[in-house]
């Protein structure tokens, strides 16, 4: 009896020590979030640097092809992301799967389902901060030059520094919900560009001698640029990495399941998408044509247009603010992973230097990445397939398919057997 009390004290005070990490962490420390929370978190996750390039992605599909899988790619990712809401919790007032690893390991089991997840997670949320990185830096460079085309001209390395320092300061904000005012002018400033990107080109008119035929030199080359620009549309809908994070925040009972609020707020946001994505993809490749793969030195609309300068100046730094913004959205849940790791696995304690280490850590390697690599926006859209398409367009179902087992499938299973 002695011995059982004693198991029974140690698995209270298991359970005290995880509700306590679980309070520390930043994705489930505040739980109180509203429904336009998701909204404006979504969109700004959804909406980033990924909409700029969808003229460039629309050159090398074609209208055909390009309507077709933008129209499609809105419709399937909205559906997805409904059946990872509705996942969240398998019942009202039940377990939260808070983090996309802890849908997996309930899919697949506690190591497949961490295999399975969390690279692709990582790939995902990592290479957008090093991309939000490398854009903000253009971005902010593209406003000097806009406001002061007499100054000396400084390098994009120097400009990707600032948005570091901005970002330095800014990952210390300890959760999700703490970072609600940010997120929110990210989302405004995501909005107010894209409708700048498309109203410019309508101002600037179809350029002479527009030219609609995909160019390529030849078949194998074709193809490659048309899975690119599939990896660039699967970039643009890469929100679906953090969704799960997002309604963690969100407080959730039998009565009123987090679900509710979640989806509300998402249906705003994919409407806020449609507004912002396909007026630019659309305008801009009709303005432009397959131009934008010949004359510009950049993939983004905003930097390939140049006037009226004032009001491109002004939209790069509305992009300025919203990739920082951005930034800190796909950071959370890798901040999260990483200071899980470091207290149950490498018994660290939860503390603000562990923290201000890590997160400073993080910033540091991507701001690195991204002086070294500039061009890697344009890699990610070739990567992006190994992981922004799976973990937005598949897995979603698939899981959806393991977990819920449709009557059908059922059906299906048991007339196979």
């Amino acid at each position: 009896m002695d011995h059982d009390k004693e198991g029974s004290g140690d698995g209270s005070a298991s359970a005290l020590k995880q509700k306590q990490l679980e309070d520390w962490l930043p994705v489930t420390a505040s739980r109180n979030a509203k429904w336009w929370y998701s909204a404006f978190h979504n969109l700004t996750a959804m909406v980033g640097a990924g909409v700029l390039s969808l003229p460039y992605a629309m050159a090398h599909m074609g209208w055909g092809p390009g309507i077709t899988v933008l129209i499609l790619s809105w419709i399937i990712t909205l559906y997805t992301l409904w059946q990872m809401v509705e996942m969240h919790e398998r019942e009202p007032g039940g377990k939260r799967n808070d983090r996309y690893h802890e849908l997996g390991q309930e899919a697949f089991g506690e190591k497949l389902g961490l295999w399975i997840v969390v690279p692709q997670q990582l790939l995902v949320e990592v290479g957008t901060c090093i991309v939000y990185m490398v854009t903000g830096g253009k971005s902010l460079k593209k406003v000097h030059e806009t406001f002061c085309p007499d100054c000396k001209q400084i390098r994009t390395s120097y400009w990707i520094i600032i948005i570091a320092s901005v970002n330095f300061v800014l990952v210390q904000l300890p959760n999700f919900n703490s970072i609600s005012g940010i997120s929110l002018a990210a989302a405004v400033m995501s909005i107010t560009y894209s409708i700048i990107g498309w109203a410019a080109s309508v101002k600037k008119g179809v350029i002479a001698d527009v030219d609609y035929s995909i160019k390529s030199e030849s078949m194998s080359d074709g193809v490659f640029h048309f899975f690119t620009a599939l990896g660039d549309v699967a970039f643009a809908y890469a929100g679906h990495n953090v969704v799960l994070e997002i309604q963690a925040t969100m407080p959730s009972t039998p009565e009123k399941p987090s679900k509710v609020p979640m989806w509300k707020g998402c249906v705003w946001a994919y409407i806020g998408v449609a507004i912002c994505y396909f007026p630019v993809a659309f305008i801009g490749y009709y303005v432009f044509g397959n131009s934008v793969m010949r004359n510009s030195v950049d993939d983004n609309i905003l930097i390939t247009l140049q006037r009226p300068p004032w009001l491109i100046g002004m939209a790069n730094l509305f992009v300025v603010i919203h990739v920082v913004g951005g930034y800190q959205v796909f950071a959370m849940p890798v901040f999260d992973m990483i200071e899980t790791f470091l207290v149950t696995r490498l018994n660290f304690q939860p503390s603000t230097v562990l923290r201000i280490t890590t997160r400073s850590l993080f910033v540091g390697i991507t701001m690195f990445v991204g002086i070294c690599i500039p061009f890697f926006g344009s890699l990610l859209g070739f990567l992006g397939g190994f992981a922004f398409a799976p973990t937005t367009y598949f897995l979603p179902c698939i899981i959806w398919l393991k977990l819920k087992k449709p009557r059908n499938m059922v059906c299906l299973g048991q007339s196979i057997g």
